[in-house]
C-alpha cells in the first residue's frame, strides 16, 4: 500500500520552521535584511527575540503567534542568535527549537512524521508486520548516526529490535531522533562564517540577549573556559589520567574518553590532546585524530561531548583519591572552573 504523499501547510511550516519548505516560503516574501528597520515589521522582530531570549531563560520558544509572524519570525531570530556572536547562545537557542519540535512532533500523525524524517533524507517506512508492535522501521544507518551522544542504555542498538537493516521504534523515539537532527541542522545554520551588516534594531536586541544570558547564566559559564590550559587546576583524577597518559601507561576506555573529553572541553585543540597519546602501544594517528575530533565536535555529530560526572567515575574506579574540592563537586569540570577562579581571586593585584 503507497503511502498518501503529504504536503506541507502554513500551519506545518509555524510549527517546524526548520523544514525545507520554510526556505522556499521565505524566498516567496522576498523579505530583506534591511527591512527590519520597517515599523511594520516589528510584529515579526519582536517575535523573533521572544524566541531567543525564551530558550536563554527556559529552554523554549514561547508562544506561536500567526502564522505570517511566526514563520519569518524563525529565520530572523536565526539572525539575531548570530548577532551575539555567542557561542553558548546559538547552542541553547538550537536545543530549545529542537526540544519544542520533539514536543509537538507527539500529536502528529504517522504519515506527518514520515513527511518530516523525510525532510532529513531518512530511510524509513511504516512497520507492516504485524507481529511486531511498533509503528515504523528505520535504516540502522540512520538509527546509528543520531544517537552517538544519546547515553541511556535504551539507544543501545543490542537493546533494540533490529531486523534486515531496520531498527524498529515507536513514535516517541522516532520523534526523539529527530529532535537530533532539527539541532544540528539549526546548529549549521547559526555558523555563519562572514556576518552580514546587521540592521541597528537587530544590533541593539542583540545586546539585550547577551546582556540577560549573561545574568541567567553567569559570565564565565557563558565564554567558556580561558584559552590558555592551566594544568595546575586539574582535579586529582585528571592530574593521574594525564600523567599516566603522558607517559604511555595503559588507560581504560572510559579514561582515555575522561581525559579527551575534559581536555577539549577546556580548550585544548585536538591535535595537542593527539600528541599526549602518541606515546600508547596501539597508538594509530588516524585512528586516535578521528577518534578525538569525534569527540571534540569536528565530526560525526558535530556535538561535542563532555567528561562523565564524579559519581560514573567512581564507578569505573578512574576516580583514584579526592581533595577538599572534590567533596563539594560533582563533575571534573566544575573542580577546573572553581580552581581557576579561586586561582584568580588569589592573584595579587597590579
Amino acid at each position: 500500500m503507497q503511502m498518501e504523499t503529504v504536503i506541507f501547510t502554513e500551519n506545518d511550516l509555524a510549527k517546524y520552521p526548520f523544514l525545507k519548505d520554510t526556505a522556499e516560503y521565505m524566498k516567496k516574501l522576498g523579505l530583506k535584511i534591511e527591512e527590519l528597520e520597517n515599523p511594520e515589521m516589528a510584529p515579526i522582530l519582536d517575535r523573533a527575540q521572544e524566541r531567543v531570549k525564551e530558550a536563554i531563560l527556559s529552554l523554549g520558544v514561547g508562544k506561536k503567534r500567526e502564522n505570517h509572524v511566526e514563520i519569518p519570525s524563525f529565520p530572523v531570530a536565526i539572525m539575531l542568535a548570530i548577532a551575539t556572536k555567542n557561542s553558548f547562545i546559538k547552542k541553547r537557542y538550537a536545543l530549545a527549537e529542537a526540544k519544542q519540535a520533539f514536543s509537538d512532533m507527539q500529536f502528529e500523525n504517522n504519515e506527518r512524521i514520515m513527511a518530516i524524517a523525510a525532510d532529513f533524507d531518512w530511510n524509513i517506512a511504516l512497520n507492516r508486520d504485524l507481529t511486531v508492535p511498533l509503528e515504523f522501521a528505520l535504516s540502522f544507518i540512520d538509527y546509528l548516526r543520531n544517537t552517538t551522544h544519546l547515553r541511556d542504555k535504551n539507544w543501545k542498538l543490542v537493546n533494540r529490535l533490529l531486523a534486515n537493516g531496520k531498527v524498529y521504534l515507536n513514535k516517541h523515539d522516532v520523534a526523539r531522533l529527530l529532535q537530533e537532527e532539527v539541532q544540528h541542522r539549526i546548529e549549521k545554520k547559526l555558523e555563519a562564517k562572514e556576518l552580514p551588516n546587521f540592521p541597528e534594531k537587530i544590533t541593539v536586541m542583540a545586546e539585550h540577549l547577551l546582556e540577560l544570558a549573561r545574568e541567567k547564566i553567569g559570565k564565565q559559564e557563558m565564554e567558556g573556559f580561558p584559552k590558555v590550559v592551566s594544568q595546575s587546576a586539574f582535579p586529582p583524577c585528571i592530574v593521574a589520567l594525564y600523567e599516566a597518559a603522558s607517559k604511555g601507561r595503559h588507560l581504560s576506555h572510559v579514561g582515555r574518553f575522561t581525559l579527551t573529553a575534559f581536555l577539549v572541553n577546556i580548550g585544548m585543540p585536538p591535535e595537542k590532546v593527539t600528541e599526549l597519546f602518541k606515546s600508547f602501544s596501539d597508538y594509530n594517528e588516524r585512528l586516535t585524530r578521528y577518534q578525538i575530533e569525534h569527540i571534540a565536535g569536528e565530526r560525526g555529530s558535530r556535538t561535542q561531548y563532555t567528561s562523565p560526572q564524579c559519581s560514573t567515575l567512581q564507578t569505573h574506579a578512574v576516580c583514584t583519591g579526592s581533595d577538599a574540592l572534590c567533596r563539594r563537586v560533582h563533575h571534573p569540570l566544575t573542580y577546573y572552573r572553581i580552581k581557576l577562579r579561586q586561582r584568580t581571586n588569589e592573584s595579587p593585584k597590579k
